[in-house]
């Protein structure tokens, strides 16, 4: 797997040193096989190699049952995902497939954590849940018992899994009438995009116009696909986030702002209605 995902690669420490030679107490992340540095952070921080993450999934999969299945990184390395697959849900036309996905950084920007994410296989849209399964583990030396800890309470994220196929089974059971249209498509284009309450059409700026312009396109297909309901809604939101969106959409949501606004608007739409 190691290969496979391209994570055959370690990391070393060195002491960081001003030009004119005084030592902070700090220390760089640097990738052995590039010399690039990847993180910088205080002495008491100790990365947890990707071999290591590796041989971590290994251990889960012996526990639970599941298959260890691909990985990748961005950033030149500096954030890591692995995912092994877990449960299928069907849906209509929909297979969602179910993964656990673990990630781990150098750069800081998360620690080593779990958490469930789904794929939509008819239209190939990602929806990465928030990591909030299993308590997220700091680099330190004291690692691995957490991390043991982790092995033993995987089940909570499978758990949590279970609770979102039924938060998906609900809003593909939860229309969206003509009345109620407009001012719900309004919140979800505000929140997606990060548009003020305060701001109309008229101030929007021309790539905010495109921007919606394309997402309303994605949201009328996947509607026409799905129904008009709480799920149709969110599966145009997962196909803009996927598919129309620059940059690469696995990083976006697993790492950046949008994930976490889809995760905002998914519970939206899962209370929508009561």
């Amino acid at each position: 797997m190691l290969v496979k995902a391209n994570l055959d690669w370690s990391v070393r420490t060195e002491k960081v040193v001003t030009e004119s030679g005084i030592h902070l107490p700090n220390i760089a992340i640097v990738r052995e096989d590039t010399n690039k540095v990847i993180g910088l952070h205080s002495d008491g921080y100790v990365p947890y190699q990707n071999s290591q993450l590796i041989e971590l999934m290994d251990r889960v999969t012996t526990l639970t049952g599941l298959e260890l299945k691909k990985g990748g990184s961005f950033k030149d390395g500096a954030r890591v995902f692995v995912q092994m697959k877990s449960d299928n849900m069907t849906l209509g036309t929909d297979r969602i497939e179910g993964f656990v996905t673990g990630i781990n950084s150098f750069d800081g920007s998360t620690s080593l954590g779990f958490g469930p994410s789904n794929v939509t296989i008819s239209c190939m849209n990602t929806f990465f849940a928030a990591y909030r399964g299993l308590t997220k583990v700091r680099h330190t030396k004291s690692m691995e018992i957490r991390i043991d800890q982790i092995c033993r309470d995987i089940d909570s994220v499978l758990e949590q899994e279970k609770e979102i196929f039924k938060k998906i089974k609900r809003m593909s059971e939860t229309p969206v009438f003509t009345n109620d249209y407009d001012q719900l498509i309004d919140m979800v284009q505000r929140k997606l995009f990060n548009i003020r309450k305060e701001e109309s059409i008229e101030d929007f700026s021309t790539v905010t116009k495109n921007r919606i312009q394309t997402f309303t396109n994605d949201l009328k297909g996947e509607i026409a696909q799905k129904g008009m309901n709480s799920w149709g809604v969110f599966s145009g939101i997962t196909k803009y986030t996927t598919h129309s969106m620059n940059g690469n959409s696995t990083e976006n949501k697993i790492f950046g702002t949008y994930g976490d606004r889809e995760r905002v608007l998914f519970n939206e739409l899962v209370a929508f209605g009561d």
